[in-house]
Order: C-alpha cells, then structure tokens, then sequence
C-alpha cells in the first residue's frame, strides 16, 4: 500500500481509479484498509476543492403534486 496525499487532479483521478479496482476488497484485509484511507481522502480532497454551500432558505421551496 503506498498511499500519498492527493495534492493535484491527477492524484484524485488516480485515487478514484484505484478505488474503483478495491470496491469488492474484503474488510480487514491491505485491500480493504487502502480503500478506507483513499476513501477518506477523496472526500477531504472534494470536501476541500469543490465545497457545497447550503442554499438559501428563502430559495428552497416545497414542491408538492
């Protein structure tokens, strides 16, 4: 397991490709804890470069049928 901290696009687009290959690792195996920590990863990356904002509560409407 060789895990690096994903600093660039390139980084993410790797890690998501990795992951993808791990998606059936078994829990408690290296497979397994390296789709864990590129998981956390990715969404501290996304969390850090594409950040949802809440809308606004004025905007938000509920649709009824």
């Amino acid at each position: 397991m060789d895990i690096k901290p994903i600093k660039s696009m390139q980084d993410y687009d790797n890690a998501l490709v990795r992951i993808d290959s791990l998606m059936d690792a078994k829990l408690d195996t290296s497979e397994g804890d390296e789709l864990d920590v590129l998981v956390i990863l990715v969404e501290a990356f996304e969390r850090h470069n594409f950040p949802i904002e809440a809308p606004d509560p004025i905007e938000v409407t509920v649709q009824t049928p």
